[in-house]
């Protein structure tokens, strides 16, 4: 004998505690691109990063392009995309293929810690709540591990 299943009573709605309180609004969506602060601060992100790269001697002959414009173009398309903003990116380019479009480089271990060392530098600049840096770093480590793809000294 199965019990009847009686409909849940429906929760009124919790009053606006503050002028933007997210938590009483039903169809309160944010993706963590909003969260940081959009456009801007990955914008920041990649400049300091890049800055970095362009005087590094085993970056940046990774490379090729004598400009570094189209590559800062192209990775902040691609973490604004990852990140929930502007789908720019799939829509000039297709899937990331990341592994793919970095097999031409020898990316070594040595070439993943300086990585990481310039773009620590960028995430710090960021001055980002703890949260969200640590988000945003954890992503960062685990891409540029996914990368290597050669032994050390090759």
């Amino acid at each position: 004998m199965s019990l009847p299943i009686e409909p849940r009573p429906v929760q009124p709605q919790r009053p606006q505690l503050m002028q933007n309180d997210p938590f009483s609004k039903p169809g309160y969506t944010d993706s963590f691109y909003d969260a940081v602060g959009g456009h801007d601060t990955f914008v920041k992100l990649i400049d300091v990063f890049y800055d970095g790269v362009a005087t590094d001697p085993l970056l940046r002959p990774m490379y090729p392009e004598e400009d570094l414009g189209p590559a800062k173009r192209r990775f902040l398309m691609f973490l604004e995309q990852y990140w929930g903003g502007p789908t720019t990116y799939g829509e000039e380019r297709g899937h990331p293929r990341l592994r793919m479009r970095h097999m031409p480089f020898k990316v070594t271990p040595e070439a993943k810690d300086r990585w990481l060392f310039h773009m620590r530098e960028a995430v710090d600049a960021l001055e980002l709540p703890p949260l969200y840096e640590a988000t945003l770093w954890e992503y960062m480590e685990r891409a540029a591990l996914s990368m290597v793809n050669s032994a050390s000294g090759a």
